[in-house]
């Protein structure tokens, strides 16, 4: 009696989340484990940090088409492998997160400052990342982005609706 008594108190404390990890715990995990170091591999120009964010297989979607060969990892490797003067900079936000213990699904705008010299260029987007817990650690499996949103550039007001993550 006492066993039953156990697993049902103990499964009504996991439905309601008292034993399970909270949606909050869970996003602050992923800010830990990709969020901050893609931000800083990203704005390093280290491929090799940048990659290893990245599952193995990877749904990665942009303008330029579908890639689920990983080509995406080898032009990291073979863009940021190329001497540049040039700086980046990138500021993002979410516009909405939702996850749970193995899978979260990422909506956010962003932008990357290029500087070269005195000049800087910036290009606005938009991202949808899905993230998964693989063996332990969170992995991007899909990245899918776009300059555009219905068609409309996605501009520097855009981005502005909202103050950029510090990690």
């Amino acid at each position: 009696m006492k066993k039953v008594l156990f697993s049902v108190c103990a499964s009504l404390l996991f439905a309601t989340g008292l034993l399970a990890q909270s949606e909050a715990e869970i996003q602050k995990e992923i800010d830990t484990q990709v969020w901050k170091p893609f931000h800083a591999a990203f704005e390093a120009r280290d491929a090799q940090a940048l990659n290893a964010i990245y599952a193995d297989e990877v749904l990665r979607v942009t303008p330029a088409g579908v890639d689920t060969q990983g080509n995406f990892k080898r032009l990291n490797i073979e863009n940021y492998s190329k001497a540049s003067d040039s700086k980046v900079a990138l500021d993002f936000w979410f516009e909405s997160r939702q996850s749970n213990e193995d899978t979260s699904y990422e909506v956010g705008i962003f932008k990357i400052g290029i500087t070269n010299g005195s000049s800087t260029d910036y290009v606005y987007g938009q991202f949808h990342i899905v993230i998964k817990k693989i063996a332990g650690s969170w992995k991007i499996t899909q990245d899918w982005d776009s300059e555009k949103i219905n068609g409309r550039l996605i501009t520097e007001k855009d981005f502005a609706r909202k103050a950029p993550l510090k990690f």
